[in-house]
């Protein structure tokens, strides 16, 4: 069965559900490796990143198990049985797209209420979490998974200022899936070919807003930036 070109929009589930049919209706056995990432984008004409993601919601399904080194293999041809999906399984095959934009909505809103409510510690961490996102982004040898670690943990200290367990509690339930595909988006789109430290002064002038007190101000260059990125994750 030819694979066959998708229609623009949404990618990443007509791309999951394309490949899904492949391997229930037996056109990859189990056993089968895939095809790669390159080919498989190929065939259904969209990128790597959607590629990536469809395999993923797959992986979570059980059909599918990468290995190291040696590609995407097809374990079953039926969705395995089992429990209700718990909050953290339904995080990991969801589309980053969807995640990314309930992170805008909490992210926003937790900056606002962070600069209404936080304390000297709290800025004293987002001061140093901001020089560590800066020591990892300019570090000898540090790598993009160095860089996106040092980036989370500077929002996550942003989250922590609101002064609320339970939006801290969301955020580290989204960190997880947020940081492996952060990881492929920095790598994909080679953002820090050309500037080590990307969005340092929008973050600088977050973390200066809270210390202000300017909740507006804080949630609109946090949104920009978010929004920003989100942009970036819907092209790819």
């Amino acid at each position: 069965m030819p694979l066959g070109s998708l229609r623009p929009s949404p990618l990443v589930e007509q791309a999951t559900e394309h490949l899904r049919e492949q391997i229930t209706q037996g056109e990859w056995p189990v056993g089968t490796r895939l095809p790669g990432e390159n080919a498989l984008a190929k065939a259904l004409g969209v990128g790597r990143s959607t590629v990536r993601e469809a395999l993923r919601a797959l992986a979570g399904a059980g059909l599918v198990q990468a290995r190291q080194g040696s590609g995407v293999f097809v374990i079953a041809t039926e969705a395995a049985a089992g429990p209700a999906e718990g909050w953290a399984a339904r995080l990991r095959r969801a589309a980053i797209t969807d995640v990314y934009e309930v992170r805008v909505i909490v992210e926003t809103q937790a900056a606002a209420l962070a600069a209404g409510r936080r304390t000297d510690e709290d800025v004293a961490a987002l001061e140093a979490a901001l020089e560590r996102r800066s020591r990892a982004a300019g570090a000898a040898g540090a790598d993009d998974a160095a860089f996106v670690d040092a980036d989370i943990a500077l929002h996550a200290a942003v989250v922590a200022a609101a002064g609320n367990p339970v939006l801290s509690d969301l955020f580290a339930e989204f960190a997880p899936a947020l940081r492996e595909r952060l990881i492929d988006l920095v790598e994909l789109l080679g953002l820090r070919e050309h500037d080590r430290n990307p969005g340092h002064d929008t973050h600088e002038a977050l973390v200066a807003a809270i210390r202000d007190g300017d909740g507006a101000a804080a949630e609109e260059i946090l949104g920009t930036e978010l929004r920003q990125t989100l942009a970036h994750l819907h092209a790819h």
